[in-house]
């Protein structure tokens, strides 16, 4: 008498029906991340919920390295080229080609020297900018003008200013580091403000937005050495900044069309002549086409840099910074026309906000 096989009995064995549940997991781990691939790879006007996954497309990096890993274990050939070209294309997302030689300069000086650009020659005026979104108003005043004064920063930009920050800000002595100011304190999200150390001129705003997103013009001095401070003498040379405080919706519901109409929009401040900068919440990272098309410039427009991601910290979250169960990403940025060179871009938490503050060291080509 002979007893069953017990590979026999259950038809597989405990080492193929181990592949199987590993090629299993391979297919569910790649089919999803291959629609996503595919919304990445395609531009269009994708639905609310699509754009938000856009957004965490670094991260997708993660589950394309465990779906290799599945399907080499399931020990299938096309699952494992499926798996590997997947994680390579993640991978080559990582690093956006026009940025794998970022721009530098050599060395800094305090604000407001003049200074020659590494391409020789040219005279430059620097600049130490900040950014913060202030969710409500609620921002730490007191960490804010202590980032001011800490780094020198010479312009701030605010979103979501209210009244009440404007106060604390005030009792906290910003306006003795930056005296020139140009703002709309609003109760809710709607607030912006510009802090200047440097006579500020307004522009105007983009009209139809939701949000307050204003230009002004920056009119930067350049000084000898002994880098005086505005009201001493200076060499005769000026450099002039337009600056746009950035703050689109978000793409979120029904939201999503003006979330793209406001980026559109601000796109299309790029085709002004001139230094520009485009600072704030754009709700939208690189991943996201509408932002790319920013920086390709547009109808009109002109190539433009995103600082964070042409000095290599383009992975540096700046948002949520509250605790919230998300993986971080780069939503707020420092955006600048192509001559405007810069370096030192930080990111900073500050408390009772979700986001963080931004900063960055710009070199503005002084005027002829």
């Amino acid at each position: 008498m002979s007893l069953p096989d017990a590979g026999r009995t259950t038809g597989l064995g405990p080492r193929r029906r181990g592949a199987r549940l590993w090629r299993v997991l391979a297919l569910l781990t790649a089919l999803p991340l291959a629609a996503l691939t595919v919304f990445r790879a395609v531009p269009g006007e994708w639905p609310a919920a699509v754009e938000q996954w856009l957004a965490f497309t670094p991260w997708l990096v993660l589950p394309a390295g465990a779906g290799l890993l599945f399907a080499v274990l399931g020990r299938r050939a096309w699952l494992i080229v499926v798996a590997a070209g997947l994680l390579a294309v993640q991978l080559f997302w990582l690093f956006p080609q026009d940025y794998l030689f970022p721009q530098s300069n050599a060395g800094e000086t305090p604000g407001g020297t003049a200074r020659d650009t590494p391409a020789g020659g040219a005279r430059t005026v620097q600049l130490k900018v900040m950014d913060i979104n202030a969710e409500l108003g609620g921002a730490d005043a007191a960490e804010i003008v202590r980032l001011v004064r800490d780094n020198g920063i010479g312009l701030l930009t605010i979103q979501e200013h209210t009244p009440a920050l404007q106060e604390r800000l005030a009792a906290q002595g910003l306006a003795s580091l930056l005296p020139n100011r140009i703002s709309r304190p609003v109760n809710g999200a709607a607030g912006s403000a510009f802090y200047s150390l440097h006579p500020l001129q307004p522009l105007g705003a983009l009209p139809d937005s939701q949000f307050q997103v204003p230009t002004v013009r920056l009119t930067l001095r350049t000084y000898g050495p002994s880098g005086s401070p505005p009201g001493g003498q200076t060499d005769g040379q000026s450099a002039v900044l337009d600056v746009t405080n950035v703050h689109a919706q978000p793409p979120v519901g029904g939201r999503v069309e003006r979330w793209r109409s406001d980026l559109a929009a601000i796109g299309r401040l790029t085709a002004g002549p001139g230094n520009l900068l485009l600072a704030g919440d754009f709700n939208a990272t690189y991943d996201h086409s509408e932002f790319r098309q920013i920086l390709h410039g547009g109808p009109g427009g002109r190539q433009m840099v995103d600082v964070g991601t042409a000095v290599g910290s383009r992975l540096v979250p700046t948002w949520p910074m509250d605790g919230q169960l998300l993986p971080g990403v780069v939503i707020d940025h420092l955006v600048t026309s192509p001559q405007v060179r810069a370096t030192a871009y930080s990111v900073h938490r500050v408390a009772g906000t979700d986001h963080a503050a931004i900063m960055a060291t710009l070199a503005v080509p002084a005027a002829p």
